[in-house]
């Protein structure tokens, strides 16, 4: 079969640049909800991923496999675990267990002087520690303040949790500064800044970050004030480094301690968990974005139905010429796929400068979308695949007619 040039179906492009505009914004605007939707899952799996180390063991209260904001535990669990299981990971002397507490409290930034009160807190995740904290979560660390002291009305701020609360965050800086949408308040975010948790001023002592980690986006304090100030005596989950231990030995001391109605399970395999749980909604993202691509979609077919059927002639003519039929269709095909594969990389360029790494709340936090090669190859693929399938009802228009009426148009 004798095909027809490459650079033909190329030329053809520029013959109706509005119609190439048509069909490209289409391509590009399908693209684009593909690739976000693609994005939106990526990141969610990628950050629960990071979340969740395969070394850490963690024990949460029976029935609360999937939250661990409703699990509770006794105070003195950390302490029994410690003292029960050998070969858990020690780091200069000291047991990697950390009891901690899992909690969602309004907050809302203190306003500077002379600026209005704002009134519209928002949930933000807190998290109480102890110094252990840092030993089982090796992807936080400290870039400005220090760690709240023991006892005081003190938080460490992520930037994801400063953004919750409508500030900025610059790494490294001592001061972060930001504008509280919704209130026309300027908030100054930085050490010593004032929070109300729950109606309790706190200072912010710290920044910290925790990339591509659902931590990126909590407030820590100690875990003695964030048990007061909740008023709770239990503990939310206990996380304990396992070192040269064995989940077994973990699930053995569950076993044998009745009475303190755990369970034990790896730390990625709860994180892992809670991606199934958000299943629904990575799968409701991407119907969303299906059907509103299908208005685009549409658009850029009718657009290309309309560029080819005004050349029936043409096509008459390298008919004539002894192009067979499948040629031309093969020319048809490349035009198409060229114009919308176009229209793709373009969304890709578009995400890359204005989605990668946004950042999306839920209830454990925030994540980023993830523009990366997986999200890049969706998108590419459904301008292929749009190209594709948009030029097979022009090429049937064209084709269908014999020789003879295809050439008096």
């Amino acid at each position: 079969m004798r095909l027809l040039p490459f650079d033909y179906a190329i030329r053809n492009l520029g013959r109706s640049p509005r119609r190439l505009a048509l069909v490209t914004g289409g391509s590009t605007l399908v693209s684009l909800l593909v690739l976000g939707s693609v994005a939106f899952a990526r990141g969610l799996e990628r950050s629960l991923a990071a979340t969740g180390l395969e070394t850490n063991a963690l024990l949460i209260g029976s029935g609360s496999e999937e939250s661990v904001e409703r699990s509770e535990l006794p105070a003195s669990t950390a302490d029994v675990l410690a003292a029960s299981v050998d070969g858990l990971a020690v780091v200069a002397g000291i047991t990697a267990v950390s009891p901690e507490i899992h909690v969602a409290l309004p907050a809302v930034l203190a306003p500077r002087a002379g600026a209005a009160a704002a009134t519209d807190a928002a949930p933000a995740l807190f998290r109480g520690i102890e110094p252990q904290a840092f030993l089982v979560h090796p992807q936080v660390r400290l870039v400005a303040g220090r760690w709240p002291a023991p006892g005081a009305d003190e938080i460490a701020a992520s930037p994801g949790a400063i953004a919750r609360l409508g500030g900025d965050a610059s790494r490294g800086a001592a001061t972060v500064t930001g504008t509280r949408t919704g209130t026309g308040t300027d908030a100054g975010v930085g050490i010593g800044t004032q929070v109300e948790v729950a109606g309790t001023p706190f200072a912010v002592s710290g920044l910290f970050e925790a990339p591509g980690t659902a931590m990126h986006a909590e407030f820590w304090m100690r875990l003695d004030r964030l048990a007061q100030l909740t008023q709770r005596t239990t503990r939310s989950c206990v996380v304990a480094a396992l070192g040269d231990a064995e989940l077994d030995d973990i699930d053995a001391f569950t076993a044998s301690r009745l009475d303190l109605e755990s369970i034990a399970m790896r730390e990625s395999d709860y994180y892992a968990r809670l991606g199934e749980f958000f299943a629904p909604i990575r799968l409701l993202v991407f119907v969303t974005a299906v059907l509103i691509s299908t208005g685009g979609a549409l658009g850029g077919v009718n657009a290309m139905y309309a560029a080819f059927s005004s050349r029936v002639r043409e096509v008459g003519t390298l008919q004539a010429l002894g192009f067979s039929r499948a040629a031309i269709a093969v020319s048809l095909v490349i035009e198409s796929t060229v114009a919308c594969v176009a229209g793709s990389l373009l969304a890709c360029l578009l995400a890359l400068a204005a989605l990668d790494g946004i950042a999306i709340d839920f209830s454990m936090g925030s994540f980023g979308l993830a523009v990366d090669s997986t999200a890049i190859a969706s998108a590419i693929a459904a301008g292929a695949l749009l190209g594709v399938l948009g030029a097979v009802p022009a090429i049937a228009r064209c084709l269908v007619l014999p020789i003879p009426a295809a050439l008096r148009g």
